[in-house]
């Protein structure tokens, strides 16, 4: 690579350009991952608390050591971009006929937004060394390295939290072979407080700082690719996509700020949004109303069977002919879970005239068990 011949950009150079593409924080770290963050790590995966995420398993060493991922590189430019909310994202709770979608997923997908920023920063910098960006999506430990840069500190829920944005930080990380200096590492303030542990509606934390994703209403709504298991379908409520209980209730919050970033502001029907807009779609439609956003990733047959989940928790009987309708559709997850919500809204009468229908004609044998 041809060199640029004027000197490479110091520390606070990087910051400030880095700043001028919109990122709200940027910190620096050194291009490894401590000890005790590694531990952890193999023990989460060792236990099995990461489900269906096979990804993580499959790049375990590169994610617990950058100097796997890349020998090379020597320092991190850790970046947050704020997506804090106007409103408690837990308002829509209480409202059975509402959909609760986690506030990162409300508009564009974040990836696309801090991908086409950090590709600028790279592009900067690439004058002077090598580069490589990451958002979430690349093997990189990135919340512990958030924390060794000082933007913030896991807390007991084991996402970031930082003293100027609360919970509400997307994070993306330029490895280079600049040798920069780290920041100082930001040390825990979570204190006594057990709020998070405390809210979590299916009691996904075995211990502060320790979670069994498999119990968390984040992964059964979006990772988790069978039936949603029985013990957490009540608990879930009506939580179509994600849950930001445990961020929402932190009360470093009280220091958040609302997003001024267009790409993070809630569509308008997501705002508000109500099941019926959601359970009648079919996958054209559904694609089309989720273009350019995270909820398209897990497509149609997930999402209705978490809009079912919800309708089944609704208590709402207006819900069955739609639910009837979804006992007959292609996706054997849909008609799972549309028996599910039948059981739940309908008499038992109306229950075994429509397994008296279906069930002699049913192949699957989740949708069987159902029944």
């Amino acid at each position: 690579m041809t060199q640029q011949m004027t000197p490479a950009p110091d520390r606070e150079a990087i910051r400030a350009y880095a700043k001028s593409q919109g990122f709200d924080a940027v910190r620096f770290a050194t291009a490894d991952t401590r000890a005790e963050a590694r531990a952890h790590f193999e023990t989460f995966l060792a236990e099995g608390m990461h489900g269906d995420m096979g990804w993580l398993h499959a790049n375990a060493d590169r994610r617990a050591d950058p100097k796997v991922l890349w020998p090379e590189a020597k320092s991190v430019i850790m970046v947050g971009l704020n997506y804090g909310p106007a409103a408690d994202p837990r308002a829509s709770l209480t409202d059975g006929t509402a959909a609760t979608v986690s506030v990162y997923a409300r508009n564009r997908d974040y990836h696309d937004t801090l991908k086409k920023r950090l590709r600028k920063v790279a592009t900067w910098l690439a004058g002077w060394a090598d580069v490589k960006i990451f958002v979430d999506t690349a093997p990189v430990l990135e919340k512990p390295l958030a924390q060794q840069a000082g933007l913030g500190w896991q807390g007991k829920h084991t996402n970031l939290v930082s003293r100027d944005f609360g919970s509400w930080l997307f994070l993306g990380e330029v490895f280079t072979t600049l040798d920069i200096g780290p920041d100082a590492a930001e040390s825990d303030h979570c204190g006594a407080c057990r709020a998070c542990l405390d809210i979590c509606p299916t009691q996904a934390f075995t211990a502060p700082y320790k979670l069994d994703a498999r119990r968390c209403i984040s992964y059964l709504t979006i990772e988790h690719k069978g039936p949603i298991p029985a013990e957490f379908r009540t608990a879930m409520g009506n939580r179509i996509y994600g849950c930001d209980d445990c961020l929402a209730v932190c009360p470093w919050n009280k220091f958040a700020q609302v997003t001024a970033e267009a790409d993070f502001l809630p569509r308008a029907q997501l705002s508000a949004p109500k099941l019926k807009t959601f359970i009648g779609l079919d996958d054209a439609a559904f694609r089309a109303m989720f273009a350019g956003s995270p909820v398209k990733r897990i497509g149609r047959a997930r999402f209705i069977r978490n809009v079912l989940m919800a309708a089944g928790n609704s208590g709402d009987d207006s819900f069955l002919p739609d639910v009837m309708r979804l006992l007959s559709d292609e996706s054997a997850l849909v008609r799972g879970a549309a028996v599910w919500a039948l059981r739940r809204l309908a008499s038992d009468g109306a229950v075994q005239e429509q397994r008296g229908a279906f069930l002699p004609h049913e192949s699957d044998a989740d949708v069987r068990a159902e029944w």
